[in-house]
């Protein structure tokens, strides 16, 4: 029976449903003690990375700042999305009130769109110090370091409240089942009883400025890096320049690619089921795997390590 205009208008819905990442019994036990090690793992390389940058006085350097940055948000990052899969993974769907689910979004959406400006401000750093060395001083001095660690949160914050705003201000009269495992942007949509299309025009154009914004930057700063690199007149110049953005590069190639896919794009998201597996690649891998993809190869970054370590 359909309800009437009436009824819909004043009938919201109070929880949703969070199907989590896997329905099936027999294989949630397992998930859920490989993504608990997962996450504790996360914690402890992204702590051990801000411990390092913080004690040793060698590292007090523009990058390593950057990397501790990326380090204490990564640990929020996935403090905020992998509570509510592990609750999933040990006792199947769930309810979560529509208060708790919003709080959930509007953290989400400030992480992803600060590590989106880090990012960028981390290949900066990385042009200026290979393109423009003899300015670099002056340039990443720690004033501006800072200064471009606060506009990515603070940039984050503006955009997060206003989609938070528009996303909470839509009508969810029912069905009220996310299939995902963390209240999302576009599942959230998909139940929305209301025409979303100022909302998704919203979405889109933050996600335009973001993370296509901040993307550009990126790109633009390795393509200078790259021509700066291929002019250098000796094969081991080019090797160490190289070295020392290889490592961001592949960051950001997981990144963008994982994020651009789900919120680049202004219509709803029909494949949820592909959803939930893009969304562990930023929400759990790559918090994972970026201190070890910084650290692997990085001389003075072992070095301390080495002197915290109380074994020689």
């Amino acid at each position: 029976m359909e309800r009437s205009p009436e009824v819909s208008n004043t009938t919201r819905v109070q929880a949703f449903i969070l199907l989590g990442l896997s329905t099936r019994p027999d294989l949630r036990g397992v998930l859920f003690v490989v993504f608990l090690t997962l996450y504790l793992l996360t914690l402890l390389e992204n702590s051990l990375i801000i411990y390092l940058v913080c004690s040793h006085s060698e590292l007090h350097k523009p990058m390593y700042f950057f990397l501790g940055n990326l380090s204490c948000l990564e640990m929020c990052y996935v403090s905020v999305t992998m509570p509510s899969l592990l609750v999933g993974l040990w006792a199947g769907p769930f309810h979560v009130p529509f208060t708790a689910c919003m709080t959930q979004l509007f953290f989400f959406i400030i992480l992803i769109c600060t590590e989106c400006t880090l990012l960028a401000s981390m290949a900066y750093d990385r042009y200026v110090a290979i393109c423009r060395p003899l300015h670099y001083p002056l340039l990443m001095r720690p004033r501006v370091c800072l200064g471009l660690a606060l506009t990515s949160w603070l940039g984050a914050l503006v955009v997060s409240v206003a989609k938070t705003t528009c996303i909470a201000s839509l009508s969810y009269c029912g069905p009220n089942v996310l299939n995902q495992f963390f209240c999302d942007v576009s599942p959230l949509l998909n139940l929305s009883c209301t025409h979303v299309a100022l909302t998704e025009l919203v979405d889109f154009i933050s996600a335009i400025v973001i993370f296509c914004g901040t993307l550009l930057v990126a790109l633009g700063s390795y393509v200078a890096i790259g021509r700066a690199v291929l002019h250098m007149p000796s094969a081991a110049a080019r090797r160490k320049a190289f070295s020392t953005c290889a490592s961001h590069l592949l960051v950001v190639g997981i990144f963008y690619s994982a994020a651009l896919f789900i919120y680049c794009r202004p219509s709803r998201i029909k494949s949820m089921d592909l959803n939930k597996v893009i969304s562990v690649i930023y929400t759990v891998a790559t918090p994972l795997c970026n201190p070890v993809i910084y650290c692997l190869r990085n001389k003075e970054v072992h070095a301390a390590l080495r002197k915290s370590l109380p074994w020689p």
